[in-house]
């Protein structure tokens, strides 16, 4: 397995490993028991906002604050970390506990997002900032490339059309929760008063929050 993670990260994170270990940890979901790639998650997080943030700053130099934040906010979102996990093919190495492996966990937008991070905080401890701001700029041109428009939340849209509409506030609710711990599934339903509801499912609150906003937009077009 250690050979395979060598290979990985040699091909697909564009660096000579130095402390496997490391890369181990990474790949390591808390279910399997010991440690696990939480701490890493914690800091891959932090130097992925780093150098996304100044490659927006530098790429938009007229751009205001609050584009490049609606900007920011885009590119390193967990479904954003996920689906660049998944092109790199991280699922079929995550280590799993034999329950989560059978709850699917290696395939959730989660579980996916947060070994991507973690990945990013094990090689900037192993190499430095330089091999992982090439990571992360080499993954996530594609992104960068094609973002156009700083684009706008959802939620921040809905509440700007409820504003000039003259009605309160969208209201958010959790309508339920299922799912196993490390894969939840929330349902959130959002209203506007005099404007309608609508209802969407996400793997966090706060994307089915912005999946039933968007819903929502969609319908009042």
């Amino acid at each position: 397995m250690s050979a395979d993670i060598a290979s990985f990260v040699r091909e697909k994170l564009g660096h000579e490993p130095g402390d496997i270990r490391l890369y181990e940890l990474a790949l390591t979901h808390s279910s399997v028991g010991g440690g696990s790639y939480e701490r890493l998650e914690f800091l891959g997080d932090r130097v992925l906002g780093m150098v996304i943030a100044r490659a927006l700053y530098e790429r938009y130099p007229n751009e205001p604050e609050g584009n490049l934040s609606r900007r920011y906010n885009d590119l390193v979102d967990r479904k954003r970390c996920a689906e660049n996990g998944r092109e790199i093919g991280v699922p079929a190495l995550v280590r799993l506990g034999k329950q989560a492996r059978g709850d699917g966990a290696s395939q959730s937008e989660n579980v996916v997002g947060d070994v991507v991070e973690s990945l990013i905080g094990a090689l900037f401890l192993d190499g430095g900032m330089e091999p992982a701001e090439r990571f992360i700029l080499k993954l996530w041109e594609p992104d960068l490339s094609s973002q156009g428009r700083a684009p706008q939340h959802p939620k921040s849209a809905l509440q700007e059309l409820a504003a000039a509409k003259g009605v309160k506030a969208p209201l958010y609710e959790v309508v339920s929760r299922t799912g196993a711990h490390h894969a939840p599934q929330f349902t959130v339903k959002v209203s506007v008063p005099k404007l309608g509801d609508a209802i969407a499912e996400g793997t966090s609150k706060q994307e089915a929050e912005t999946a039933a906003a968007a819903a929502l937009l969609s319908r009042l077009k």
